[in-house]
């Protein structure tokens, strides 16, 4: 699947200019047509005021993101790409979905949430809410001062962690349609020690090979689209295991599917990919599950 339209959601001090050239890196594939978009939420500017909504705050706020779009805009305009601009104001979800689905968008690029952990646990993180209403891959980006090639080079090194869930083999397709950009991924699949059978060696050898032998069939896949790869099996917790495999690989990026849980569970206890995403040091682009 080719990633031609991106829906560039930013409140400026989470995602930057930086972070955007990071992401043109795409164009390389397929990548033609970038899309800005910026939320004026009601209830954050009130709270910031402390006097309640004001239509002059808003205006405020939109003339500065106004001006902003137009800067990041002039040199794509010059490079032949076509930028579209959303300055809305509204619940930050609905609107991301919204535009996404007007403009067609291939892909959300989306800061971390900017909730807090007691808003989160009774409102769910716009994460969360998000996964769970569109089929959109959603990918969350962390520029970190501590890992450079994370900040500028984000597809260069990807680790595709496999389930193999409807959602992890439509990961895969998103990966095929990047052949241009990727170096090399690492191909992951974290077994839980539950899965292990009896107390030899030879269950864990035995798990080993199924799971490798799976793992080969995706590195196959990948090298038919001229795509490098490298099987590994982890055992553990997963959350803990991809990060550590991400780490141990030298991942730039996080792939993974999606099929994030609804509700109060999900605000008691994070599903695996929320919790990478919300969580761990790297970009993470989630594909949810294709609707229908």
């Amino acid at each position: 699947m080719k990633i031609r339209t991106i829906l560039f959601v930013t409140k400026f001090e989470d995602l930057s200019l930086d972070a955007l050239h990071a992401i043109l890196t795409l164009r390389q594939s397929s990548l033609d047509h970038v899309v800005f978009l910026t939320v004026i939420e009601r209830d954050r500017v009130a709270m910031r005021r402390g006097t309640g909504y004001q239509k002059r705050e808003e205006i405020r706020l939109r003339e500065t993101a106004n001006i902003r779009f137009i800067d990041w805009a002039e040199p794509l305009f010059e490079e032949g790409m076509e930028v579209g601009v959303y300055i809305t104001v509204g619940s930050l979800v609905a609107e991301v979905i919204k535009a996404a689905g007007k403009e067609g968008a291939d892909m959300i690029v989306i800061g971390r949430s900017t909730k807090g952990r007691f808003e989160q646990l009774y409102a769910g993180s716009d994460i969360t809410e998000l996964l769970g209403r569109t089929a959109v891959p959603v990918l969350v980006y962390k520029a970190t001062a501590e890992n450079a090639m994370v900040a500028e080079k984000p597809f260069e090194r990807p680790l595709l962690a496999m389930n193999w869930s409807p959602a992890s083999l439509r990961a895969v397709e998103y990966l095929e349609g990047m052949a241009e950009t990727v170096g090399e991924v690492s191909v992951v699949h974290t077994a839980s020690e539950k899965q292990l059978t009896g107390e030899s060696a030879m269950s864990v050898q035995k798990l080993r090979k199924e799971t490798r032998a799976r793992l080969d069939e995706i590195c196959e896949r990948l090298a038919e689209r001229g795509i490098r790869s490298r099987p590994h099996v982890y055992i553990g917790d997963p959350a803990a295991e991809i990060e550590r495999a991400a780490k141990d690989c030298q991942a730039t990026m996080i792939l993974m599917g999606s099929s994030s849980k609804a509700g109060w569970k999900e605000r008691w206890s994070k599903s695996i990919p929320v919790k990478i995403a919300e969580d761990s040091m790297f970009p993470t682009l989630l594909i949810p599950p294709a609707v229908g």
